[in-house]
């Protein structure tokens, strides 16, 4: 591979894919974005075109047989996730999977086990892009015992985004697709267990204010597969207790952010503003927290990948083993709200 360029092909050409994942690779040296499948021909030939991208496939599978490609960048829904992570694999090529990283722990699992087995692949998720700017100063503050002992963690995600009961239905609102990921609460639960341990119970509620909504594909009304709102209580390795609140149909007073209350501080990132808020027991009033120049960090999804295939350096944002963490927790909450009682972590 070091004697000619790094070759990407892409599955999946959706709009984080447009947005990051191809500007990304452009502009890293010696990458060359090679080829495309996206999921119809005529959408394939348009996201070719304007990103001249000069080889197209009709079919994923394909694509990753390729001889001439050596890494595969997955943008599909998540229902395609699982099989074109292991066919690439299989095929002897790097992976750049799109988030949420599967269906189900099911899938999850069997994708982990793929990695493991071809060990000098590099297997990668797209992170969380949440706390990335303050990543580095939350982890100091909390090795430096500015929490204390952690007593409480709320994790907030309100908006309008399915507030509209005339908007069609979303792919994520499609289990078909999308599996048994729900509203932001995997993605923000990444964002979480950066900071703290995965938690060890969970009981949890959903539901769906707006049970049926116009399938865009036909124009008939389908029940809606996912629910729009989830609250969950956990229970951390600690003692510690927490506190999810979730939901896409208020229309005003959204919010998105992590609270980490502990004996002797706390802290709160506010996502929406991207910024860091603390106090100690001492000083007892909030305060923003300036995260410093040398300490700040941003999205580097694109150029991680190519250091980790071309250097060796070790994945963390994110790796197939945090993965499976957030969608055995994600599938927990699911199967509580379902069953009505706890459910204990990690999923048997």
């Amino acid at each position: 591979m070091s004697n000619h360029p790094l070759r990407i092909g892409i599955v999946g050409a959706g709009d984080n894919t447009r947005k990051r994942h191809i500007p990304g690779l452009r502009a890293i040296a010696d990458v060359e974005i090679v080829a495309l499948c996206n999921r119809r021909p005529s959408s394939t030939e348009a996201v070719a075109r304007n990103f001249s991208i000069p080889r197209t496939f009709a079919r994923w599978e394909d694509l990753v047989a390729d001889s001439e490609i050596d890494a595969i960048v997955i943008g599909t829904w998540p229902y395609l996730h699982a099989p074109i992570t292991m066919a690439a694999l299989a095929a002897g090529k790097h992976v750049l999977c799109e988030a949420r990283m599967s269906m189900n722990v099911a899938e999850a699992r069997e994708m982990l086990a793929a990695s493991v087995q071809s060990p000098t692949l590099i297997a990668q998720l797209v992170p969380s892009p949440f706390g990335l700017k303050g990543d580095a100063v939350v982890r100091r503050l909390i090795g430096d015992e500015f929490l204390g002992e952690l007593r409480e963690v709320q994790v907030v995600g309100m908006n309008g985004a399915l507030a509209d009961p005339t908007a069609p239905l979303s792919w994520r609102q499609d289990a078909a697709l999308s599996g048994v990921n729900m509203l932001t609460l995997g993605i923000l639960h990444e964002t979480l267990i950066r900071w703290v341990p995965s938690p060890l119970r969970v009981l949890a509620q959903a539901h769906a204010f707006i049970s049926q909504r116009a399938d865009p594909e036909c124009g008939l009304r389908r029940t809606v597969g996912t629910p729009d709102s989830v609250q969950a209580l956990t229970t951390l390795p600690n003692g510690g207790r927490g506190v999810y609140q979730f939901s896409g149909v208020v229309p005003v007073g959204g919010q998105m952010a992590i609270a980490l209350y502990g004996s002797d501080g706390m802290l709160r990132y506010d996502f929406i503003a991207d910024r860091l808020y603390g106090t100690s027991r001492r000083d007892g009033e909030l305060k923003e927290i300036p995260i410093p120049d040398h300490e700040a960090g941003g999205w580097r999804v694109e150029a991680d990948f190519v250091d980790s295939i071309r250097n060796g350096t070790t994945v963390r944002l994110t790796e197939f083993e945090t993965g499976v963490r957030y969608m055995e927790f994600t599938e927990a909450v699911a199967r509580s709200a379902q069953l009505g009682r706890a459910v204990e972590l990690p999923l048997p």
